[in-house]
């Protein structure tokens, strides 16, 4: 499969994969492109077309079979997924063979309590299976100088502050920051920071520490009232909802953030509740939010926030509108972006990132208040999956290698799929968590990239992406 051809709305969309190439065409041309790899004779598929098409003046087809025959050659359409003389999977294997262990990202877990008990947590109300906990200055220290000690030829380093709630633990975090601040210049590194928060303990100081110190800050708001109190809610017999507490606090911090030139994005998560969740997007936007996110949860199959198969011909319903709604709105003051549809097409991530994914358990790992190395956040507090820790470094390197041959050439089904090469294989929690196997994949998230990558290919031929 070197092309990805399909209709949305209006438009016939044609996916070059190995090239990245997109061409929106009219139905002559997609029904010749289609139909170029299956009728090598050339004469014969001008026959069928002209079949096909018999309003259409016959000397178009000559020249609609040379423009493809240009394309052809040029590597814009049926290319082969290869580059210096390469294929794909040969140089994924190359470089994996000679990637230095080397850590350019942290997610600091800074506390394992929250303040809220949203029922459909990956992290159990933040504890993550185990007992509440605060990261102390000395482990978040520590983390710090594992960071730059193992962070090789990278000059720029991410740092992520998470948790649970991680603003329960505001003082570690301010002294963390400043911290790693110190050490910049002695080691020729440059410190990137974000936040991730519920809002409930937002104030005027924390706005700006984050604006002066915060590359970006992740703000979790579900969407309309309703939707959003119905699973984030305080923790207790009879808690209520956070809604009303925490919009006007975010609203406040994006209005701040927008007059700081600096980023943040609205994440929310969609469940069995609202799988119409485009509803929940545009709200927000009318709150005021113009960098918005929705994420599947993330759940047991029995769990009763999980989506259903009912459930996903309504989310991908919602996916269609919402790509519309912002195709309406491109250019105009209540325009927002969609982080699934935010789509480089001109250039987009370099091909190592293409093969290799997001890199959680070789060079971006989660660090637990105790110290404790993970693959990342959603691996925490499964002892399988334990890496080792801050004073001893990765000690599990049998656990590391497994992660780092775990790329898009290592998950069988990805191959014949044609967004391979932009969701890189997927999420390796996730396919864990869906089938026992990180190599393996995640059926209904992989259902769900293809909708998002199809409404925001259209989306940027709209202009509007």
């Amino acid at each position: 499969m070197s092309i990805y051809a399909y209709t949305l709305f209006d438009k016939n969309i044609v996916l070059d994969i190995g090239s990245g190439s997109v061409h929106v065409v009219d139905p002559v041309a997609y029904a010749a492109i289609t139909q170029w790899a299956q009728t090598p004779e050339k004469a014969a598929l001008r026959t069928a077309l002209q079949a096909q098409f018999p309003q259409e003046p016959p000397e178009e087809f000559d020249l609609l079979l040379e423009e493809i025959n240009v394309l052809v050659q040029r590597g814009k359409l049926f290319a082969p997924e290869a580059a210096a003389g390469l294929d794909y999977a040969t140089l994924a294997a190359q470089k994996r063979a000679t990637r230095p262990d080397s850590v350019k990202a942290l997610c600091l877990h800074v506390a394992h309590t929250c303040n809220l008990a949203c029922e459909y947590c990956f992290a159990k109300a933040g504890n993550y299976n185990g007992a509440a906990a605060l990261m102390p200055f000395s482990v978040g220290k520590r983390a710090l100088d594992f960071l730059i000690e193992q962070s090789g030829a990278h000059k720029n380093l991410e740092v992520d502050f998470f948790g649970g709630e991680p603003l329960m633990n505001w003082p570690v975090v301010k002294q963390l920051v400043a911290y790693a601040r110190s050490l910049e210049a002695a080691h020729n590194k440059r410190f990137r920071f974000t936040l991730t928060t519920n809002g409930v303990l937002l104030d005027d100081e924390v706005t700006a520490f984050c604006n002066r110190e915060m590359e970006n800050v992740v703000l979790s708001l579900d969407g309309r009232k309703e939707i959003h109190d119905r699973l984030r809610r305080f923790p207790g017999q009879g808690g209520g909802g956070s809604y009303d507490l925490v919009v006007p606090k975010f609203q406040r911090f994006a209005a701040a953030r927008a007059a700081a030139g600096k980023s943040y994005y609205m994440r929310g998560t969609f469940t069995h509740a609202n799988p119409d969740f485009c509803a929940d997007v545009l709200h927000m936007a009318a709150l005021g939010f113009h960098a918005l996110s929705m994420e599947p949860v993330v759940c047991a199959a029995d769990s009763p926030h999980a989506l259903t198969q009912d459930d996903l011909r309504t989310v991908m319903a919602a996916y269609e509108q919402l790509a519309r709604e912002m195709a309406k709105r491109a250019g105009a003051p209540e325009a927002f972006t969609f982080y699934h549809y935010t789509l480089d097409l001109q250039h987009g991530p370099c091909l190592y990132k293409r093969v290799t994914g997001c890199g959680s358990g070789t060079q971006y790992l989660a660090v637990t208040p105790e110290g404790a190395l993970y693959p990342c956040h959603q691996f925490v507090g499964e002892a399988r999956f334990c890496m080792g820790d801050v004073w001893q470094g990765v000690t599990n390197h049998a656990l590391r290698a497994e992660f780092g041959e775990c790329d898009l050439y290592s998950r069988p089904e990805c191959r014949e799929c044609w967004a391979r090469l932009y969701c890189s294989g997927g999420c390796a929690a996730n396919a864990y968590h869906a089938c026992g196997n990180i190599n393996g994949i995640y059926p209904t998230g992989c259902e769900l990239f293809r909708k998002r990558m199809e409404c925001a290919i259209w989306l940027a031929s709209e202009g509007g992406g």
